[in-house]
């Protein structure tokens, strides 16, 4: 099978980018602002002055990059059916989390997100097979306390996909873990078919809070998957340069996976970075820019260096709602995902920037998700595909639709569910519909149908007592 694929950095200059965090780490040191952090640090050699400025050797560095495993698997809930298999250029696609704004397809809106919106978009992402796991998609304005726990019930209470979580602290973390632990049949189950993950982030440049590291050391506790990645700015919080940029958040990566493994070694880990520019005329981070691509190229390689599992970003835009601009660079950021092999890829139905989430934006990523893997699929030069002897057996001046070679193969051939392939008086006739507004209508389609998996009464009654929401 021929099949597309795109590579940035050769495994030399990954080399020069992995030196050059080591150099950080070992010249410049990061801030670690948690004790337990720190004394595990101190006994392994690392040199912390100022309090909590640590500068950790190399051969530290590379003692963890040796512990994690390169496979982590993401199972439907209550089960060990593997949905999500990171490794390898196995490319998986999922939600983003926490906007603040609902781009409302029925009614054009730009509004608050509602806890009752959450559940609508999740069940609709439930049911689309392009996705592999789910994420929180908005904040809830109208739940006034424990919002991170709140939307986690709501993702294991109504889905069956596995969810990236995203918490306060460390006590969110674990009554997380706990009540997931509840639907799986126990920790060790849990553990061993894992059904969630954890996203947090060191603050660039160079620093652990100590939030973050809560919850990390919680994750490596426990031996469920965490993606520790940091959001630096080219530019702002980081040079900006791209280079420069993928230095700069290898080091905090690395940085927070020595941690990991210093708590418990061999525990799952995921590399990533959100690497974006500062907009200098708008001051946005950007989403929808070839650099972004680039930095996601770079990334990728970076994770298949250090033999890590890779997090990555599509279905995104700067955008403020779903037009052109979206769709291109929707388009753009999933075809780089699939064709960088990058493993977990969030953020499907981001707009503004990150600061809303657009269901329509969602189901035209989905698309562009079925129509790229086909692309990327390639085609097989073999006997069969050359077809020489059917071509003699058609001969110059015949035509090839009635043969038996094209019955078995036409339907190999991606078939849209959104694009029109019609001729002018048809497409009138259909009611002369535009993309945007068959998406629109697909869209309100799939809100209206998706009914989710609900779990039983008693355990989503458990699930809300575990995580504080209900007396019981």
């Amino acid at each position: 099978m021929i099949q597309p694929r795109l590579s940035f950095l050769s495994p030399d200059q990954c080399g020069q980018i992995h030196q050059a965090a080591l150099e950080i780490l070992r010249r410049t040191g990061v801030r670690v602002f948690h004790e337990e952090a720190l004394r595990l640090l101190a006994q392994a050699d690392c040199l912390v002055q100022e309090e909590n400025r640590v500068y950790i050797p190399s051969a530290l560095v590379e003692w963890a990059l040796e512990q994690p495993p390169s496979r982590v698997v993401l199972c439907r809930r209550g089960s060990d059916e593997i949905i999500a298999a990171l490794q390898e250029r196995n490319v998986n696609f999922g939600l983003g989390s926490d906007c603040p704004n609902y781009l409302d397809p029925r009614s054009g809106e730009h509004r608050p997100f509602t806890l009752a919106d959450i559940q609508t978009v999740l069940k609709m992402a439930d049911s689309l097979p392009e996705l592999s796991f789910l994420m929180s998609a908005g904040i809830p304005a109208d739940v006034p306390d424990h919002a991170y726990r709140k939307q986690f019930a709501t993702l294991i209470c109504n889905c069956v996909k596995p969810v990236v979580f995203v918490c306060d602290d460390g006590e969110d973390c674990r009554r997380i873990i706990a009540a997931a632990a509840a639907v799986a049949g126990g920790e060790e189950r849990l553990q061993r078919n894992p059904t969630l993950l954890l996203y947090s982030e060191p603050t660039t440049p160079l620093q652990h809070s100590r939030t973050a590291l809560e919850k990390l050391l919680v994750m490596a506790e426990k031996g469920i998957p965490v993606v520790h990645s940091p959001a630096p700015m080219m530019g702002g919080t980081a040079p900006i340069t791209i280079a420069g940029g993928l230095a700069l958040s290898a080091a905090e990566v690395l940085s927070g996976l020595v941690i990991h493994q210093l708590k418990r070694t061999g525990a799952p880990f995921v590399f990533g970075s959100g690497l974006h520019h500062l907009d200098m005329r708008t001051s946005i981070s950007v989403y929808g820019a070839p650099e972004f691509q680039l930095a996601r190229l770079g990334v990728a390689d970076m994770a298949r260096f250090y033999g890590l599992p890779s997090w990555g970003y599509a279905g995104h835009s700067d955008a403020c709602v779903f037009d052109e601009q979206a769709a291109t660079d929707a388009a753009f950021s999933t075809m780089v995902a699939l064709q960088s092999g990058t493993n977990l890829v969030h953020d499907v139905g981001y707009m503004e920037a990150g600061l809303a989430n657009s269901p329509e934006m969602i189901v035209f990523t989905c698309e562009m998700i079925t129509m790229l893997r086909r692309f990327q699929e390639g085609f097989d030069v073999d006997a069969e595909n050359l077809a020489l002897e059917v071509i003699h057996g058609v001969g110059p001046g015949g035509n090839f639709l009635s043969e038996e070679h094209t019955m078995e193969h036409f339907r190999e051939y991606w078939e849209s569910a959104l694009f029109a392939r019609q001729r002018f008086d048809g497409w009138k006739a259909d009611g002369a519909k535009t993309l945007g507004q068959r998406v629109r209508e697909k869209t309100i389609e799939l809100l209206d149908q998706a009914e989710g998996t609900p779990l039983a009464d008693s355990t989503a009654e458990e699930v809300n007592y575990i995580l504080g929401l209900s007396d019981k």
